[in-house]
């Protein structure tokens, strides 16, 4: 197992697995503070850990695009995304409660963001140590969830959060 570790977020990641933590800067606002006369220049970056039982490619989207097009029947892709701070305080982000491990129950084609044959998907919002999260997970075969579920529940008891 290697372990990867950035943002306060940390995951073993096993042999023929591959993991990588990215730091995505979530666009800038410039206020004017009208009393001191300066620009104060406020920048947001998020979180998003990907892992994946199959090589990730470079390029690819936050919730895999470009990478779940490539899976085949034994893949698995586990995306860890997080939110603005003031995302805690809406209803999406209410559950306190770390939802893995993940029930087989859980994967269905119709969660998938976007549907291809035969995948299925899981996703569960979730706020943890201040910060707030969004699990999306895509198995490569539907019909063989009982065989990947617990690899990702494995992979994902590894991850732990620090407060942000």
């Amino acid at each position: 197992m290697t372990a990867i570790s950035a943002s306060g977020i940390s995951a073993n990641v096993p042999a023929g697995w591959d993991g990588r933590i990215s730091v995505r800067g979530g666009g800038a606002a410039t206020a004017l503070h009208a009393e001191a006369g300066e620009f104060v220049m406020d920048v947001r970056a998020y979180t998003v850990v990907h892992l994946a039982n199959f090589a990730l490619p470079e390029a690819r989207g936050d919730f895999g695009s470009g990478a779940v097009e490539l899976m085949g029947p034994n893949d698995v892709f586990i995306v860890l995304f997080e939110y603005e701070p003031s995302a805690v305080e809406t209803a999406l982000f209410a559950s306190h409660a770390i939802p893995w491990p993940l029930p087989l129950t859980a994967f269905d084609p119709s969660r998938l963001k976007r549907a291809i044959r035969g995948q299925a998907g899981a996703q569960s919002f979730f706020q943890t140590a201040g910060r707030a999260f969004c699990l999306y997970v895509v198995l490569g075969s539907s019909t063989r969830r009982a065989a990947l579920v617990p690899p990702v529940n494995q992979v994902l008891g590894t991850v732990t959060i620090a407060p942000g």
